[in-house]
């Protein structure tokens, strides 16, 4: 990046955490001031903005208007992606899914078929297997190959809904992506050993203690605070939404642990975890990094949020709790998610027995 900056003065590029890049350029005569720019040095309006951002002042994008056929693939996608922008709007769908289906259906319409066709140019009314050689052509990377039928399956839901499309080709395409058992849960020695690492009052302990306490989601445990706590008969509860559409609303009396640990911190602000400005944490990404810093330094790998809730899981059900307390705690909406624990604690419990018994058998 450094010839960049000698050609262009002041125009100072930050990676951030995700690997993007953000294009800065400091104002002419107020280097403290610096704006950010849409595009760079290899975008042939670069020069544009740069010389405006160097005067102290931005050129507004406007958007090009797409020229697409209305019947073809790519107007569906972009009507598609407006509406799911307007859901977003409305608090009906979460910023990440439209973000995460933008980028994959982006890439999918630029697919070349066998005929030499981009398939976003041809008519919307695509056969399956037109599906099934989108979901191919991402190879070896089977999630996202799932993740693009699964938001290319939404876009024809709508369009039927809509009377745009006769039928949904996305429709019984099967998932060609096998996971390898998701997070990792933690176990009790590593929550031992994070501890160890990290004293009292500091923020990566109080993570570990919200997290474990709660059972929240990554995304939930970035907005948590103060302003969710609600007095019942002499406790402290923590009542909120979970982000995750269709969750079930979140009621938990706070632990004494995690009670101690939130009034245990020097810096107090709107949520519980708090950036190094002492700020709440701009997104659940954020604090996906910080959470890869702090279990690094504490000598783990592999480890995360979700371990944590997966951990908290497997103890419920170790611990004799119903489907019904585990969703309860975990915010399921169904029986069958918590049943993976109690099911599994469970097995074990009559192995148990079973090997007690067999204990006593005699062979001779």
């Amino acid at each position: 990046m450094s010839d960049v900056q000698v050609r262009f003065k002041g125009y100072v590029p930050e990676r951030l955490p995700s690997g993007a890049i953000r294009h800065r350029v400091r104002v002419e005569g107020n280097p403290k001031r610096r704006i950010v720019i849409p595009v760079g040095p290899e975008d042939p309006t670069f020069s544009e903005h740069y010389w405006a951002a160097r005067a102290g002042h931005t050129i507004e994008v406007v958007e090009k208007k797409s020229c697409a056929p209305a019947t073809s693939l790519d107007a569906l996608i972009d009507d598609y992606l407006i509406a799911l922008e307007a859901k977003v709007e409305g608090g009906a769908a979460s910023i990440a899914t439209l973000r995460q289906r933008k980028s994959l259906m982006l890439r999918a319409r630029e697919v070349i078929t066998p005929e030499g066709d981009r398939i976003g140019s041809l008519h919307c009314d695509l056969p399956r297997e037109a599906m099934v050689h989108v979901r191919d052509h991402w190879g070896a990377r089977t999630a996202q190959a799932d993740n693009c039928i699964k938001a290319l399956r939404s876009a024809y839901e709508w369009a039927l809904e809509k009377g745009r499309v006769q039928s949904n080709p996305t429709a019984g395409i099967r998932r060609v992506h096998r996971g390898r058992g998701g997070a990792v849960p933690w176990t009790t020695q590593d929550v031992k050993k994070f501890l160890a690492h990290h004293p009292e009052g500091s923020m990566p302990r109080l993570w570990l203690i919200l997290a474990l306490f709660t059972g929240a989601r990554r995304g939930d445990l970035t907005i948590l605070g103060r302003g969710h706590e609600v007095q019942r008969e002499g406790m402290t509860w923590l009542d909120w939404q979970p982000g995750k559409k269709g969750s079930a609303p979140a009621s938990l009396p706070m632990a004494p642990q995690l009670l101690a640990a939130t009034r245990g911190m020097t810096v107090q602000g709107k949520t519980y975890l708090l950036g190094k400005q002492g700020r709440p944490l701009g997104s659940p990404d954020v604090l996906g990094n910080s959470v890869s810093c702090w279990t690094a330094e504490a000598g783990l790998s592999d480890r995360s949020s979700h371990g944590l809730r997966k951990a908290l899981g497997g103890l419920l059900g170790e611990l004799g709790c119903s489907e019904l307390q585990i969703m309860s705690i975990l915010t399921h909406t169904e029986p069958t998610t918590s049943s993976i624990y109690t099911k599994s604690a469970e097995r074990r419990r009559m192995a148990h027995e079973a090997m007690k018994m067999v204990g006593g058998l005699k062979l001779w």
